[in-house]
């Protein structure tokens, strides 16, 4: 995990607060990069140091798995669990233990996640212990900036990324074509084999699918809609693959559209401008440039050409319904990101560009490469054409 702890004793110093603490399920992306450890835990930094509390069936594994010395491991049962869940049942034995757990390195105040249980905190209240709710989240900011080893890991996840896309354009391109439905190897080709494929790829390349659209026509107007049944010739279809490598963590992600056969002067139209709206946003990815400004941008190229964003109508279901990107770490959405109030960028940020154009019950276009910000600019982490794909 990256170095950044320095900036977390920051930010408790201005907080005026002794530790940072999380108590989350064992899929708390900012728990893991404090800790290393994947697995239920409450995870406490204090002192300049991370020490974790976790489930005595854990505790092995915690040992074993986490970024901690032994020393900073500690199970449940050493803060007398068995005998709080006896007098007082299950869901306040926790955090009485957790009170107990802070007590013990002498921690008075705290600032926590907006996520944290309100059942923690309000008997962290009870017991003494200031807590104070950070909404701005200082670990995903801190996180957001990629070390060079984490862009590496990045960069493999988004390798395995473009083979599974190879891979779905690869049945597209060998499927025929049936009234008007298309056929591969003597079956219907549909979203669900498509999808079943790009799984296989990356699974071959130890990543795990997080999520994985393939959306053809009217589904692929339909917000993260992952797509189902056979798919028409002539109709869009939304290929987006976001997976992750399971020793790592670390995401991928990207997404194309085609076509099979030759589209009709619509979507190649909203291709076009679609196109033209992601060269100016990559053109803009540079440090000091706001996520904002970025996405004001590719507002801008929509709207010249008459089709709605959320800019110009914040309920519309057509035109340009999202932001133009976010950030992609242990987490597939995470900070930054390139939309209202996207701060400035910063080199080690790894982001999207991702605009698209959509109509409801017609389909859409997308398309979005994952782009690493550097010192002087830029660098686009997908190698893979560009180009409406017409197979």
């Amino acid at each position: 995990m990256a170095p950044a702890y320095p900036q977390l004793t920051a930010f408790l110093n201005e907080t005026e607060t002794d530790g940072y603490l999380i108590d989350a399920a064992g899929n708390d992306s900012n728990q893991y990069y404090l800790s290393g450890f994947k697995g239920k835990s409450v995870t406490l930094y204090v002192d300049g140091e991370v020490r974790l509390l976790v489930p005595d069936l854990e505790y092995t594994r915690a040992n074993r798995d986490s970024d901690s010395d032994s020393d900073n491991v500690h199970r449940f049962s050493e803060f007398d669990y068995g005998s709080m869940v006896i007098e007082h049942g299950q869901s306040k034995a926790g955090p009485l233990a957790i009170a107990a757990f802070l007590s013990e390195y002498g921690v008075d105040s705290v600032s926590v996640p907006a996520s944290v249980p309100t059942g923690t905190t309000t008997m962290l209240h009870d017991q003494g212990i200031e807590v104070v709710t950070d909404y701005d989240g200082c670990v995903g900011s801190i996180r957001a900036v990629k070390s060079d080893e984490e862009i590496e890991q990045i960069a493999a996840t988004q390798r395995a990324t473009i083979e599974a896309m190879t891979v779905a354009a690869g049945f597209l391109e060998r499927a025929t074509v049936e009234a008007g439905v298309l056929q591969l190897d003597g079956d219907v080709l549909t979203s669900e084999r498509v999808r079943h494929a790009i799984e296989t790829t990356v699974l071959e390349k130890n990543c795990e699918v997080s999520e994985c659209i393939v959306a053809a026509g009217a589904a692929g107007a339909r917000g993260h809609t992952a797509g189902s049944g056979p798919i028409e010739a002539g109709e869009p279809i939304i290929v987006d693959i976001a997976p992750y490598n399971t020793e790592s963590q670390y995401y991928g992600d990207m997404t194309r559209t085609f076509v099979k056969g030759e589209p009709e002067a619509k979507i190649q139209e909203w291709y076009d401008v679609t196109h033209e709206a992601y060269e100016v946003a990559l053109a803009m990815i540079k440090p000091g440039v706001t996520g904002e400004a970025v996405n004001e941008a590719v507002c801008d190229v929509f709207e010249r050409e008459g089709y709605p964003t959320l800019r110009t109508d914040e309920a519309t279901e057509d035109g340009f319904v999202h932001s133009t990107g976010h950030g992609v770490g242990l987490d597939v959405h995470e900070q930054p990101k390139l939309s209202w109030g996207g701060e400035k960028l910063q080199p080690g940020h790894v982001v999207t560009v991702e605009p698209g154009l959509y109509e409801q019950e017609v389909g859409g276009v997308r398309l979005e490469d994952l782009i690493v910000v550097t010192e002087t600019g830029h660098t686009n982490l997908t190698d893979y054409p560009r180009e409406l794909s017409v197979v």
